[in-house]
């Protein structure tokens, strides 16, 4: 059996190569961040869990671009850019560096695509499953935060992308059936296509972008 690195090792084999300036090399207990001037900052979190979010045998790295997009969605629904994002990793007993390194890989080429780099966090161990939570920072413009409740009567609300790719993909994953009530033969290509956005949802970030920012890819996940 390979032996495992320490938690030291750990973050300095996988994670600090990830990480931006403000992260200090992930070597100090805090993240020393510089809002962008005359910016308001938006903070946002979601946590995931192994057999709840996730199928505990999805690859390490769909796993990683699963957790950080969710954040990145959020943020870009705001009109924000991101500046950095926070990872917690609760690690169960049977992980390898094998697994480690492909999450990480996954972690750092969405991290790179966004440019959102790694300013820090924890990892941990636990006897449950594989728990990860992503923290998220982004900035706007002020004046420009979309805020949910800001909602008033005639507005128009838009939807990008096909709605139910996932909740496809995922009754396919689990063999209940090629197809929903009501939904287009037409929308999903392929059942790949459908089985990967279960874990791989497609951010435009074009549709709803802060003043100013020039996104590297096409504001929430479908």
């Amino acid at each position: 059996m390979t032996e495992r690195p320490g938690e030291d090792e750990l973050i300095a084999r996988f994670f600090a190569p990830l990480a931006g300036p403000a992260g200090l090399g992930l070597k100090d207990d805090v993240a020393l961040l510089k809002p962008p001037a005359g910016r308001d900052l938006v903070v946002t979190t979601d946590a995931l869990v192994a057999g709840v979010h996730f199928f505990a045998d999805d690859p390490p790295g769909a796993i990683a671009r699963k957790a950080l997009r969710v954040n990145l969605s959020d943020l870009a629904a705001k009109g924000a850019e991101p500046i950095g994002f926070a990872l917690n990793l609760a690690l169960p007993d049977d992980w390898t560096a094998e697994w480690l390194a492909a999450f990480a890989a996954g972690l750092g080429d969405d991290a790179a695509t966004y440019r959102c780099p790694l300013i820090g966090g924890d990892t941990v161990r636990t006897p449950g499953p594989l728990t990860l939570a992503i923290t998220a920072i982004g900035a706007v413009e002020p004046g420009r935060f979309a805020a949910r409740g800001g909602v008033r009567s005639g507005d128009r609300l838009y939807v990008t992308g096909t709605i139910g790719d996932a909740a496809l993909g995922l009754r396919l994953r689990l063999g209940q059936g090629p197809a929903l009530a009501g939904r287009p033969a037409s929308s999903c290509s392929t059942v790949t296509f459908c089985r990967s956005r279960v874990w791989r949802s497609r951010l435009r970030l074009r549709a709803s972008p802060a003043p100013g920012w020039t996104s590297p890819t096409a504001s929430s996940a479908t």
